[in-house]
């Protein structure tokens, strides 16, 4: 099976918006609008599939996948719409302003940090071009030390035993992670 990040990112954004308490048809709304996060990206290949460490330059450049998907998502009606180009505008920005453009998460719609912790951990634990994957642990590591700043602390309390636990979490990554033994995962990627 070929694994899809972005079609993770949005699942795994679902799943975390139904932990939150999110009504169930907007948590579909924000697994749909989430699989277009990084569409800006289809203008800037030669750097997304560049192996080792990004000039400061062409890290400049690649933030603007950020606005560049905005723009390219605008023009879509309705709340779904709107929602793709606020996710794929805002996606990294930090819980403490300190992210591309400094913006405040908390100051953003809710769903954005949803979809922010969801690419992050998805990011952490596949491998790029640039980088190799993360064990989950040690994602998870990362992510419990970028509470309050990357991340609300309420968020991270609730992603990180939904990723340790939750067997939908589990189904989603299981072509990056395998399967403990040969058997199906009850949720823990073996961690």
């Amino acid at each position: 099976m070929v694994f899809n990040e972005d079609k993770a990112v949005g699942m795994l954004a679902e799943i975390v918006a139904l932990e939150c308490g999110v009504d169930p048809a907007k948590a579909r709304q924000i697994r749909i609008a989430a699989f277009l996060h990084d569409v800006g990206k289809q203008e800037m290949m030669h750097l997304v599939n560049k192996p080792g460490k990004l000039t400061k330059a062409e890290f400049e450049v690649m933030k603007t996948h950020t606005t560049i998907g905005a723009a390219m998502l605008s023009n879509f009606q309705g709340e779904l719409g709107k929602m793709a180009a606020d996710i794929a505008r805002w996606h990294h920005e930090n819980w403490d302003g300190s992210g591309y453009f400094g913006k405040y998460l908390c100051k953003l719609p809710y769903f954005i940090e949803m979809v922010a912790i969801a690419d992050t951990f998805t990011a952490l634990v596949c491998t790029r071009p640039y980088k190799q994957s993360w064990p989950p642990e040690e994602a998870l590591a990362y992510i419990e030390a970028q509470a309050d700043i990357r991340f609300s602390h309420a968020l991270v309390g609730i992603f990180i035993p939904l990723i340790r636990t939750d067997s939908r979490v589990a189904a989603i990554f299981e072509p990056v992670f395998g399967s403990k033994g040969g058997e199906r995962h009850t949720g823990r990627f073996g961690i």
